[in-house]
């Protein structure tokens, strides 16, 4: 006996919200995207607030203990605070208040047209956000661009720094042997070779997902290629502060990493003279993602020191 059909209404209605789906998909992909991540965000028993910050608004997750010592974490390029979620529990476990900012122009946070998106811009909204946030002293971390951003907040700012965490950072005046141009990829083979950029085994995207994959991205293309383009001028690089830093300095590397080389992870533990480099192995640049239970035990006996 064949089921009862569906009331024509009901057929309607779901007929209606599939296909405003895949328009909404079409034209704005960041609203579904948003909507997924706050989904997941109560999922993990993330906070999810905005803020302003020098008349922008910044988007931020936070977790962990009202009253616990304040760690606040910097995404890289084309991050955003998702990128945190495996590491933030290991510090919230420790008794850590965890505060993952978006930086302008990433995630949830503002995109302003007329905005450098400069990592020493966004140095300053950083600084900015502590100050919105009333935190006058944090352990601060920083992965990629992001601890890029953290080393100029710490070496501008070092009242505000109490423990200084690098993860396969940029910031040294040393140009890329890869092509730069993949950040910001236009077909699936050059998002098949940025990822092979970024992990030591990476997944083959078949056409029509490389696609479906750009199409989402499209939304963060152009703050990406004026924030590459603002640190291949390499204006803000960090050579000479790095020695200067006094606050203790933990740097993470994966000796695999094709984007920052190993070999700049210990150029910058030697300029930096108090601090400890960790190297781990297998995991790329997407280590902090991937490979979170190797890393978060050691950052916990660094910040708990």
């Amino acid at each position: 006996m064949k089921g009862k059909k569906l009331p024509l209404w009901l057929r309607w209605t779901v007929r209606i919200f599939v296909w405003t789906t895949l328009l909404l998909f079409c034209v704005r992909p960041s609203v579904l995207l948003n909507a997924r991540a706050s989904v997941l965000d109560a999922l993990h028993g993330m906070e999810s607030h905005s803020v302003m910050v020098a008349g922008h608004r910044v988007h931020y997750l936070a977790t962990g203990a009202v009253d616990g010592q304040p760690l606040v974490l910097v995404h890289g390029l084309g991050g955003n605070a998702e990128d945190w979620r495996g590491l933030a529990r290991y510090f919230t476990d420790a008794g850590f208040r965890v505060y993952m900012p978006e930086l302008i122009g990433y995630g949830r946070s503002e995109k302003p047209v007329d905005y450098s998106y400069s990592v020493q811009d966004e140095a300053e909204i950083v600084v900015g956000f502590l100050d919105a946030m009333g935190l006058k002293s944090v352990d601060l971390g920083g992965w990629s661009m992001g601890g890029w951003i953290v080393q100029l907040v710490a070496s501008q700012h070092p009242e505000r720094v109490r423990r200084l965490i690098l993860l396969d950072s940029g910031g040294l005046r040393v140009k890329p042997d890869w092509d730069t141009r993949l950040f910001t990829p236009t077909t699936p083979d050059e998002l098949n070779q940025f990822f092979a950029l970024l992990m030591p085994h990476p997944p083959h995207l078949p056409a029509i997902a490389g696609w479906i994959v750009l199409h989402v991205r499209k939304d963060e293309d152009w703050v990406i290629r004026r924030a590459v383009t603002s640190m291949l001028a390499g204006q803000n690089a960090t050579d000479e502060q790095l020695p200067r830093l006094k606050m203790p300095v933990l740097i993470v590397w994966d000796d695999m990493d094709r984007t920052f080389p190993l070999s700049q992870g210990e150029t910058m533990h030697r300029l930096v003279p108090q601090s400890q480099l960790e190297v781990i192995h297998g995991c790329g640049h997407m280590a902090p993602v991937f490979c979170a239970a190797q890393i978060g035990p050691k950052l916990v006996e660094f910040v708990k020191q």
